[in-house]
């Protein structure tokens, strides 16, 4: 297994299946830190420096957070409007990371360019850890989502998943590389207009994974083990900001789960992620229900990040 010392934590696309034990090893070891709200000083002489180019709650502040449950210290921005990457300027990637670089020791990058954090990573000196870039990937992402399933259910191999959303989204890219290196059949189910491309299969197709796609949740619930859900109703993840007004639709029926739809056709024992926002795609009522893991899943993306700061930044090995 390669060392996570000084690496960039950019595509889950060539991750080797050790290294997903690694940091669920690693996580493993922080969930007592950040469960009891304590903080410790694994980092204490290190800083992140967060460079958001688009809106973020979840993966800006739970980095923060591990950063800050470690010891470390914190500084950046979540506006680019309020840098010189986002006014008149429009300072490039190249030159902003050469800058940002002195500031800390790691930096996690969001970008609404598709492939901007690798571009980042050619000119930093220091780790740069992607947050999500455009249509592209969201690592850290499915790291929790992989991490909360093997924590609720002990293991990934032989579980069946079941995907409904927007499969242009950074989070089913990065899911579906993932799932390549594990023993995991995978139903995804989207709307024609954002379903899987054919380039996008044909490259999942040559790497092994074992998927099929369905019109209706209602054909496949029952044979999920783990149902991963995003939003069909989606800004333009290719623009810094979307700022839509008015009725922007509401999900169709056959890409909503509901709590009647859980109770008559899923598993008792299926787990229910979303990594959120969500809009109408989940009910609330099914947020007190035996399936819903996403209030889990959300404190689990503090102990994956700890544990991908820890690693990256030489804490552990």
């Amino acid at each position: 297994m390669r060392s996570f010392l000084g690496r960039d934590i950019l595509s889950l696309k060539d991750f080797e299946r050790s290294e997903f034990f690694r940091v669920f090893e690693v996580s493993e070891y922080m969930e007592p830190i950040a469960r009891n709200r304590k903080n410790v000083d694994m980092l204490k002489e290190k800083t992140l420096v967060t460079a958001f180019y688009q809106p973020s709650t979840r993966t800006r502040l739970a980095h923060e957070a591990a950063m800050l449950r470690l010891g470390g210290k914190v500084t950046g921005f979540a506006d680019p409007k309020m840098t010189r990457a986002g006014d008149f300027y429009r300072e490039s990637i190249k030159d902003t990371v050469r800058m940002l670089e002195y500031y800390g020791d790691v930096i996690v990058m969001r970008h609404f360019q598709q492939g901007a954090p690798a571009e980042a990573a050619k000119w930093a000196s220091i780790p740069i850890i992607n947050g999500g870039d455009g249509w592209g990937e969201h690592p850290t992402q499915i790291l929790t989502d992989l991490y909360t399933v093997y924590r609720e259910k002990g293991r990934i191999d032989g579980l069946t998943w079941v995907a409904v959303g927007d499969m242009r989204m950074r989070t089913m890219h990065s899911l579906a590389y993932a799932l390549t290196k594990f023993d995991c059949p995978i139903t995804f189910i989207a709307p024609p207009e954002m379903s899987l491309t054919d380039e996008f299969k044909a490259e999942i197709k040559e790497m092994g994974l074992n998927f099929k796609e369905a019109e209706h949740i209602e054909q496949v619930i029952h044979e999920a083990d783990v149902i991963l859900v995003e939003p069909v109703v989606q800004p333009d993840y290719t623009k810094p900001r979307d700022e839509r007004k008015g009725d922007v639709g509401m999900t169709p029926s056959n890409y909503k789960i509901t709590k009647e739809l859980l109770e008559t056709k899923a598993k008792p024992d299926a787990i229910l992620l979303h990594s959120f926002p969500r809009m109408d795609e989940i009910p609330t009522d099914v947020d007190s229900t035996r399936w819903a893991r996403y209030w889990q899943e959300a404190f689990n993306g503090v102990v994956v990040r700890m544990a991908l700061l820890a690693l990256v930044l030489g804490a552990m090995e």
